[in-house]
């Protein structure tokens, strides 16, 4: 792609990154294929290539961009399918960040929709907030009509969680004989609040089988939803803390081997840390080791020696979810399925299994219809399996293809350690509603 930036701009190291991502686009269209907006809206600015050139002249002409370009920006999912089409090497995460970021220093967002955007980075910042405004939530949903629609979206969200919900639990978690790994687990902002249960079965299996758990009372959120929302600093104050509180773990406890997440989305972001702080020199080495030694979970539990414990498992059919942040973010596919199959599930895969279920973290508040639309295309390819029940990776999915579905939705790590040992997920207690468990067994 030609460019027209000016040496003068080519000054600025975020517009000469920008410029060399743009150049290496050839027009080809592949990323339109697998892009989730084009596919409902098949309008070109709602696609990669699309919003590619609009980025461009935004960037090259500088200063508040038109609304229009915003618009269709803002669409973006940041699935990241895109790139794992792109037969370039288009770095387009990097580029709509800068977009992003542009945005949010020169674009003047209605009152309602910037109220809503501080809204949400507040309650992410301060998780005991958050926690609470579940709770709270769950009691004045029946006030929700009365309400501006993007804070009846969020009391639809947070309904979901529980009414009392704990504080997540912190400190070192000791493994069950001889340790074989000590690793940090992200605790996470929103998962404690709406699925304390998935942290708890993380803590559960590691320990079982030999792996030391530690959750650092100072860490917090990822930084994942400030940075994508466009507030670059806010995110990389959030990404800092938790790089402090990491290496702080290590000291007090000994050595750590790895960063844990099993939420794909935070999993995706921390990964990038290096990149985040990459002119930082100040903790630039830091934030790489970091991220060098972040991994999921999924690819954790297959390096263990797993083995089903739970006699009476019965035969379950299982489709699985892949997060856009696990397979496109991350790069990773095949461990989640393949434990499942291990510890003896069935496992069903659904048609367009690499397209985005519409989560896309703070996607599903400030882009309702496009999320809405992107939940029923994948809440229809999944029921046309008939599962007895739906795994995924990460929360945000789980909470999200949960809606409306009537079928239970859990984290994978919930099912493995029910498999090896652990509780039944209080899910799978009785059938859902208008959806019988099947009496078949596993299928080839």
């Amino acid at each position: 792609m030609r460019t027209q930036f000016t040496q003068d701009q080519l000054a600025d190291p975020a517009l000469a990154r920008s410029e060399q991502i743009l150049r290496k686009c050839v027009h080809c269209g592949f990323c339109n294929a697998t892009c989730p907006t084009y596919m409902l809206l098949g309008d070109e600015l709602d696609s990669p290539r699309g919003r590619i050139y609009q980025i461009r002249d935004m960037l090259e002409q500088g200063g508040a961009p038109d609304p229009d370009t915003v618009t269709h920006i803002d669409r973006c999912l940041s699935c990241l399918g895109c790139m794992t089409t792109c037969p370039s090497g288009v770095d387009y995460m990097h580029l709509v960040d800068h977009a992003r970021s542009h945005i949010a220093a020169h674009h003047k967002r209605p009152w309602r929709i910037k109220g809503t955007r501080k809204l949400l980075r507040l309650l992410t910042d301060k998780e005991p907030l958050f926690r609470l405004t579940v709770g709270l939530g769950r009691l004045v949903r029946p006030l929700a009509p009365m309400l501006p629609p993007p804070l009846q979206r969020m009391l639809r969200v947070a309904g979901k969680g529980a009414i009392v919900s704990p504080a997540p639990p912190r400190g070192c978690f000791r493994a069950e004989g001889e340790t074989r790994l000590r690793v940090v687990l992200l605790s996470g902002c929103v998962q404690p609040a709406l699925a304390p249960d998935i942290n708890a079965a993380t803590i559960r299996i590691l320990n079982r089988f030999g792996v030391d758990v530690i959750i650092p009372e100072a860490a917090g959120c990822c930084g994942a939803l400030s940075h994508h929302l466009g507030e670059v600093e806010a995110g990389k104050a959030q990404a800092a803390a938790n790089i402090a509180a990491w290496r702080a773990a290590a000291t007090q406890y000994g050595p750590i081997d790895h960063i844990v997440t099993n939420i794909s989305g935070c999993g995706s972001h921390i990964g990038d840390y290096g990149d985040l702080f990459a002119d930082d020199p100040n903790c630039a080495r830091d934030a790489t080791e970091t991220a060098a030694s972040s991994i999921d979970i999924a690819d954790l539990l297959a390096r263990l020696p797993l083995e089903q414990r739970t006699a009476t498992l019965p035969a379950l059919n299982v489709a699985y979810h892949a997060p856009c942040s696990l397979q496109h973010g991350q790069q990773r596919k095949g461990a989640a399925e393949t434990l499942l199959q291990e510890m003896g599930f069935s496992v069903l895969l659904p048609r367009e299994s690499h397209v985005c279920c519409g989560a896309a973290g703070s996607y599903t508040l400030l882009q309702p219809e496009l999320s809405d639309r992107l939940r029923a295309r994948k809440q229809e390819h999944l029921r046309a399996l008939t599962p007895d029940v739906i795994a995924t990776g990460n929360v945000g999915c789980q909470t999200h293809l949960a809606d409306g579905l009537h079928l239970p939705v859990l984290h994978i790590v919930q099912l493995l350690d029910w498999a090896s040992g652990g509780p039944r997920p209080p899910e799978l207690a009785r059938p859902p509603a208008n959806q019988p468990m099947h009496e078949k067994g596993p299928q080839a």
